[in-house]
């Protein structure tokens, strides 16, 4: 058993080496939580488009005084994306690589700078049903039978302005002699933390409703053509009333979005796939039958310059779809321009 675990580390099959990636900014850089694949959250390093990743390799021999041989040194900046249908295809729109050692040998523990510039990171980083979007860093130790290399995942986040256009929605829902209802929402786009101010207007009510909610509903699609696959999750769940409406009765809405895991909307990134949000309103009779009215909704990210806090964030939602529209604090203005 000796010899052969000796015979493996003259072959080079044993690490001689470990490696490991350390960012200049560590200790100030913000971390968030983001998804794993296998569901948990673990907390990343937080990156914006443009912004410059810089770092350390710190490449430690396991043996002192025992050269290593390689055939250069480098690290990578990646940005993929995998499709789980479709494992070990990793698809790249990102890549970028430094060389930090020609080939050579290392007499001892080493350490080597890096640096990235501005780099362009155009999309968010997303875990989801049927793909996965990362951004990460490997730094690689190229040696004739294995390679050493190592791996660290940063997050990054997308950040938008205030739409320029944001039309309210109007739908309607009708049987014909049985039930007409009207329902409109403040807004067509909201960022994450946004609140959705509406009314419902009951106008023919002839059939007996006993439930009636507001879903929010968040579509998955990977692939295209024949290979489209379509994933629906119900982010959120919100009674609107239990209990007969009357007509000419109207129930105000109010739904927070802080409080709910959502990600911005994503329309065909790379090619690959989309995520989109719907709200979803369903209404029951009493014979259990379900009737449904589905609108698309744009979700963004923006920065946190200024909090607010939600009863803040509901009344100045409510005054806008109201009508009424009192002077922004310059704080507000501040806010709504970044």
């Amino acid at each position: 058993m000796h010899l052969f675990l000796r015979n493996m580390s003259f072959f080079g099959f044993g690490q001689t080496a470990e490696i490991d990636i350390v960012l200049n900014d560590a200790e100030t850089r913000k971390k968030v939580e983001h998804k794993t694949e296998d569901g948990k959250k673990d907390k990343y390093f937080l990156f914006y488009d443009g912004e410059t990743v810089s770092g350390k390799v710190n490449v430690t021999l396991k043996t002192p005084g025992k050269r290593l041989e390689h055939y250069g040194i480098k690290i990578e900046f990646v940005g993929q994306i995998e499709l789980y249908y479709d494992r070990g295809n990793h698809h790249e729109f990102v890549s970028l690589v430094k060389d930090l050692a020609r080939p050579g040998e290392l007499s001892q523990s080493q350490t080597f700078d890096f640096e990235f510039t501005h780099v362009e990171k155009p999309y968010e980083s997303y875990t989801g049903q049927n793909v996965k979007l990362r951004y990460f860093l490997r730094a690689t130790i190229s040696r004739r039978l294995n390679d050493i290399s190592k791996e660290m995942d940063i997050v990054v986040q997308t950040l938008c302005t205030y739409p320029e256009i944001n039309s309210s929605i109007k739908m309607e829902v009708g049987i014909e002699d049985c039930l007409h209802i009207e329902f409109e929402y403040n807004k067509s786009k909201y960022h994450l933390r946004d609140v959705i101010v509406g009314k419902i207007y009951f106008l023919l009510v002839r059939i007996k409703i006993k439930h009636m909610e507001i879903d929010i509903i968040k579509r998955e699609t990977t692939g295209t053509g024949p290979s489209v696959y379509h994933e629906n999750d119900t982010i959120a769940k919100y009674e609107i009333m239990d209990g007969a409406p009357v007509r000419g009765e109207s129930i105000p809405i109010r739904l927070f979005l802080a409080g709910y895991e959502m990600t911005p909307t994503m329309r065909d990134i790379n090619k690959k796939f989309s995520v989109r949000y719907y709200l979803n309103l369903v209404l029951i009779d009493e014979e259990e039958r379900r009737y449904f009215k589905q609108q698309e909704i744009t979700l963004w990210r923006k920065g946190d310059i200024v909090r607010r806090s939600m009863s803040q964030q509901a009344t100045i939602a409510a005054q806008r779809y109201e009508g009424s529209n009192p002077e922004p604090t310059s704080a507000q203005a501040k806010e709504e321009t970044d």
